[in-house]
């Protein structure tokens, strides 16, 4: 739940109190003239009836529960929904989430044709080739030359995170970032961001693999999901106006009880 959202629900509790206190004030006004029931009376059953304050507390009390159970209930929706996405594929070795970490902090970074500055602007080869720079991998500057460099990797199925994609007849370049995902600077007026791939065997010119192979037997080393990393600020925010919401809610209904 928003800091929005908080602040409605704490109007709504508000309205809710000023309602009740309406019959409250009520009761106890015909209390001074007689017109209430003694507090030791007792209704038709032999049941000691309640007083109109102790009533109108309970109501109170269970508005408070109604408000904060559309909360649970968005927040177990929220926590099924990031359980469901699929994360990505490890990275076969360090060196490929390293990559991969080192691309991502160029996303939101403009397009700009041959440019290779991230406080300018980066055009497809030139996001690459400062990806790999960032962990100590020099290739060319252009994707004609990007397409020569490194091992041909035959088809998509035998595809690694951080393999690089050549379309267009070497005219783009992508980063490979396995489960229908690839990462690029992909034309003006748009900026580095991951996409969902639109590459597929037909389409692609070659694929590269840059990265030293992993060692045998290394472990392989899982990147952060994507899906979590994009939600990550929002359910912080969500957690922490929770837990005030909840703690106003018990307060209410401590002093309504």
């Amino acid at each position: 739940m928003t800091m929005t959202d908080a602040v409605g629900r704490i109007q709504q509790i508000q309205s809710t109190l000023t309602m009740l206190s309406a019959p409250v004030a009520r009761t106890q006004a015909g209390a001074t003239t007689g017109s209430t029931t003694a507090a030791g009376s007792t209704t038709a059953a032999g049941t000691p009836a309640a007083s109109a304050p102790t009533a109108s507390a309970d109501l109170f009390a269970d508005a408070l529960a109604g408000a904060a159970a559309p909360s649970a209930v968005a927040d177990t929706g929220s926590a099924a929904g990031a359980s469901g996405a699929a994360p990505l594929p490890a990275p076969a070795s360090a060196d490929a989430a390293r990559l991969i970490e080192a691309a991502r902090t160029y996303e939101g970074v403009p397009y700009v044709w041959g440019g290779t500055d991230p406080a300018s602007g980066l055009d497809c080869s030139g996001f690459v080739q400062r990806a790999y720079a960032d962990i100590g991998i020099q290739i060319p500057r252009v994707t004609w030359d990007q397409m020569n460099a490194g091992t041909h990797v035959p088809s998509l199925a035998e595809a690694q995170p951080g393999d690089l994609l050549f379309s267009h007849d070497g005219g783009h370049v992508s980063m490979y970032l396995g489960g229908g995902k690839a990462i690029d600077a992909p034309q003006p007026g748009q900026t580095v961001a991951v996409r969902d791939m639109w590459e597929t065997d037909a389409n692609i010119t070659t694929i590269r693999r840059i990265l030293p192979a992993a060692p045998e037997g290394a472990a392989s080393v899982a990147p952060a999901d994507l899906a979590a990393a994009s939600v990550a600020p929002a359910s912080a925010a969500s957690g922490a106006a929770d837990t005030a919401y909840a703690a106003q809610a018990a307060f209410l209904a401590s002093m309504a009880r």
